[in-house]
């Protein structure tokens, strides 16, 4: 593990972020562990610290972006510092009917490159739908930058993808959840 991986996984434990329990994600998956990224966002000297460390990966890529886009609720607090620290116009897309869409009068110009950022990434769900709402609104994708790649490398995307930490907890369809992760209670705690 590189120091910095190392100090994300550092300030996700310190801020109480990783959890071990009987957890649903929002990919309907069973887990063991989840990063409940809410608890590292009430602190904001961490928030920084995990953009900058984003930022250096993302620059290190070489990449350029005019905008910042998250999926609301999880990537708001980490799209938006990683926007003000790169100096970029930040937005975010919201559900509507299900569906993640941009609201609000957002809008984005032709070709306007869009960085989307994610605290966690699983399956990268929420992921697909910003890259395919930046190009609905005439925009191109810049890349995808995550905190947290609870994947392992494994989730792909059609732009260039940067993550902080590339973690690969076990996780289970509901209907073949091991015997003592499935004696637990459990908890959905949400994204």
């Amino acid at each position: 593990m590189d120091p910095s991986q190392q100090e994300t996984l550092d300030i996700f434990t310190r801020t109480r972020a990783l959890l071990t329990g009987h957890f649903v994600l929002r990919s309907g998956l069973h887990s063991g562990h989840y990063f409940q990224c809410a608890q590292v966002c009430q602190h904001m000297d961490a928030v920084e610290r995990l953009a900058e460390l984003l930022l250096g990966r993302i620059r290190g890529a070489g990449w350029t972006f005019a905008t910042v886009l998250a999926p609301a609720m999880g990537g708001l607090v980490i799209g938006q510092e990683v926007a003000r620290q790169a100096r970029a116009r930040y937005i975010f897309c919201e559900k509507e009917n299900n569906v993640l869409v941009l609201r609000r009068g957002f809008t984005l110009a032709p070709k306007e490159p869009v960085l989307v950022v994610e605290d966690v990434v699983t399956r990268g769900g929420r992921v697909i739908e910003c890259l395919d709402i930046v190009r609905r609104a005439g925009g191109a994708a810049a890349g995808v930058a995550m905190l947290v790649d609870r994947s392992a490398g494994t989730a792909r995307f059609d732009a260039p993808t940067v993550s902080l930490l590339e973690l690969s907890f076990p996780t289970y369809p509901a209907d073949a959840v091991p015997e003592a992760l499935a004696r637990l209670p459990v908890d959905k705690p949400g994204s």
